[in-house]
């Protein structure tokens, strides 16, 4: 009991403190590559300019709407920030290890079901920002959280195809047994996941940028729209505890994906290197590299309209993933079945001919990808027949 306690705590103060310096991170590396300096006062190189603003953030006055549903306007940053963290908690950080005669593992749990309890966490994260709105009583809120819902459940399906093709791969869903099929503790990337799976690799990493609600699918918090989402009523520390979920969520997806697709804490070694404090250091070696993917994406990229968003999802994502499956699925049956070699080529070219005739059945309307439609009306049309341009087309 003790060790598990032991375990529960240090994970929960190791994805802390990633949250922190995830947070730090940005700022210096947004502020470099806008020609910015960032925060350099708090500490050195402002390291600790995130602890004086969560400091700052827990004394702040508290506020609550009057129209508010207190009892569920209080609970509902609880509901945010504790998936993250139920679903970090089946990650392996590195191999086992022996505390007090007991050997354990450096993963504070590994159910059989592990992924299929990654995925059920990702799908609770939407009550918390919903019943954010709703219970508000507040026009714009409530329209946040629709928007916010909307696009984490579009994303949840995208999200659970990527994840389906690492299991396909594996023929488990444990967590600890996927990343032993990768070679840990060897180091050989070409044992890993993303290689086979590069599909399926893709389509979770842009469905984990818009589960995360991370630039440039960060429509749930677009302020020229919505003032500040489904988070504009709330103050202090519960607003703190949105901003830490959204960290939070940001390093466990990129923790899942690394364990999916990136063999875990596995990598190479000096001789005689202890395996468990080396494995905890390629860990967190390939999430901070996801956590500046993160970065650079907002850094990089404009904000995306929400209808491209979803057009995103639901035309391009779910039909891409849902063919992948059907071709990963014919691979390992061929495999098994040690089917004519001709199969591994004819699988992928007609997964491409029934992507293809989905996507020319689709009608394309104004604006959406691919349309060869003006966006905007003629504004010139009712002009005099002397003006310049009067009467043409106006490009989107």
């Amino acid at each position: 009991m003790l060790i598990v306690i032991g375990k529960a705590v240090f994970v929960f103060a190791l994805l802390l403190v990633t949250v922190l310096l995830t947070i730090w991170l940005e700022r210096k590396v947004v502020a470099d590559m806008q020609n910015r300096i960032g925060p350099n006062r708090a500490g050195p190189f402002g390291i600790l300019q995130s602890l004086a603003d969560g400091i700052k953030l827990f004394f702040k006055e508290q506020s609550i709407p009057d129209s508010a549903d207190r009892p569920v306007f209080r609970l509902a940053p609880y509901l945010s920030v504790l998936p993250a963290f139920l679903a970090f908690s089946v990650v392996p950080l590195s191999g086992s290890f022996s505390i007090a005669g007991h050997e354990t593992f450096l993963q504070l749990a590994d159910p059989p079901i592990g992924v299929l309890f990654v995925l059920a966490m990702s799908g609770l994260g939407v009550y918390g920002v919903l019943l954010a709105g709703w219970s508000s009583g507040s026009k714009y809120p409530l329209l946040g959280s629709v928007r916010a819902s909307a696009q984490m459940v579009s994303y949840e399906a995208v999200l659970g195809l990527g994840i389906i093709g690492a299991v396909l791969q594996a023929g488990t869903l444990s967590t600890r047994q996927i990343v032993n099929l990768q070679g840990y503790p060897g180091s050989n990337p070409l044992d890993w996941f993303f290689l086979p799976a590069f599909v399926s690799f893709g389509l979770f990493c842009v469905a984990a940028v818009a589960e995360t609600n991370r630039a440039p699918f960060d429509l749930v918090e677009a302020e020229q729209e919505l003032v500040g989402g489904f988070h504009t009523e709330y103050t202090g520390i519960r607003f703190a505890i949105f901003f830490l979920a959204e960290y939070m969520n940001m390093a466990t997806q990129s923790s899942i994906a690394v364990t999916l697709f990136l063999g875990g804490p596995s990598g190479p070694l000096p001789p005689g290197f202890p395996k468990l404090i080396g494995g905890l250091f390629w860990f967190l070696f390939k999430v901070t590299l996801f956590l500046l993917g993160y970065i650079w994406l907002r850094a990089a990229l404009p904000r995306l309209r929400y209808d491209q968003l979803m057009d995103l999802a639901w035309k391009v994502g779910i039909p891409l993933g849902l063919l992948w499956l059907a071709v990963s699925a014919t691979y390992r049956v061929a495999q098994d079945k040690n089917w004519p070699t001709w199969i591994y080529l004819a699988a992928p070219a007609g997964a491409a001919a029934v992507y293809g005739l989905l996507r020319a059945c689709m009608p394309n309307r104004p604006g959406a990808w691919g349309a060869n439609v003006e966006v905007f009306p003629d504004r010139r049309r009712g002009a005099p027949a002397d003006m310049p341009g009067a009467g043409e087309e106006v490009s989107p």
